[in-house]
């Protein structure tokens, strides 16, 4: 098995958690690649990443709307996909302890639309955040959400920490957005202002949660929606080939009983040929007939058959 057989085998067998992180590598991958690829050849790679990052101009924006779902699943660089993949795996599966998968796809979803909305919103309704330009990109706000979520449903839930012992979800939760609050002021704004917003979409989960409302139910009918629209392209295509395919060997077999035909008529009338013709170069080009059609046939052998039959 190849590797690339490999990785899709893992793909399909694993979890939808492992599913996302599994993503979220790929496209880090593709992105560095590309990044290197467009440094070698123009000397930046900063116009592969603008792709994927989402703008904080509403008109940047609005030209690039698949922004608002790709930056969510793209990094850059290494610690940051690392840290965000390390905390999604280990506070993924403790989500998973006491929610279904989709649910948690859904609110990876929804708190990635919930940073992003935060984002948008502050740099172009505060004045002096409307006159800059800033991109993002990352999962940070996407598992935030599930970091509150869980931790407001189960906040006494133990995590084990190296130095600290263990310590109860919710200070974890609690510490975490204390650092995105202090840190608005320096040089990541963006990102931590996107941090608050998967919070507050993790607040609204655990919140919704215990009165008996999910609030990803519709975000996820949204993407079983998506999903049903591709496997219905995908089944058209594959019944296209098939069709395709089922027309072409109806043709090759029709094509092939008709030189079968031909070679038998051939064969009858060459057998009381006068003994000038040359009985083996004769078998040698019935049985190219045969095998691959008239076709196939030289002009030579066309003419060397065509007289044998005239001396018939």
């Amino acid at each position: 098995m190849s590797i690339v057989d490999d990785i899709k085998s893992r793909y399909k067998g694993g979890s939808l958690l492992m599913r996302f992180i599994y993503i979220n590598i790929a496209v880090f991958v593709v992105l560095r690649l590309a990044g290197f690829i467009s440094f070698l050849i123009s000397g930046s790679s900063a116009t592969i990443v603008q792709w994927v990052e989402l703008p904080s101009n509403l008109h940047d924006f609005l030209r690039q709307p698949w922004t608002l779902i790709t930056y969510m699943f793209s990094h850059y660089d290494v610690m940051h996909i690392l840290f965000n993949m390390l905390w999604l795996y280990w506070l993924g599966r403790i989500f998973l302890e006491f929610f279904n998968p989709r649910q948690m796809g859904g609110l990876y979803v929804l708190g990635g639309i919930g940073g992003a909305a935060l984002y948008l919103a502050c740099y172009n309704l505060i004045p002096h955040l409307a006159s800059q330009h800033s991109l993002m990109l990352g999962a940070s706000a996407s598992v935030l959400a599930i970091v509150v979520a869980i931790a407001l449903y189960r906040p006494d839930y133990p995590i084990s920490l190296f130095f600290f012992g263990s310590i109860s979800l919710k200070w974890i939760a609690i510490i975490t957005i204390f650092i995105d609050i202090i840190g608005i002021e320096n040089n990541n704004m963006g990102g931590h202002i996107a941090h608050l917003g998967g919070a507050l979409v993790g607040l609204w989960f655990g919140l919704a949660i215990k009165q008996g409302h999910d609030i990803t139910s519709w975000i996820n009918r949204c993407i079983d929606s998506v999903v049903m629209l591709f496997k219905k392209r995908n089944a058209k295509d594959k019944r296209t080939r098939s069709h395709e395919r089922e027309s072409s060997y109806k043709y090759h077999k029709s094509t092939s009983s008709g030189s079968s035909s031909a070679t038998a008529k051939d064969k009858g009338n060459t057998k009381n040929a006068t003994t000038s013709v040359d009985e083996e170069k004769l078998d040698e080009i019935l049985g190219k007939l045969k095998q691959s059609g008239y076709a196939a046939l030289t002009d030579e052998e066309k003419e060397f058959l065509f007289n044998a039959s005239r001396k018939r």
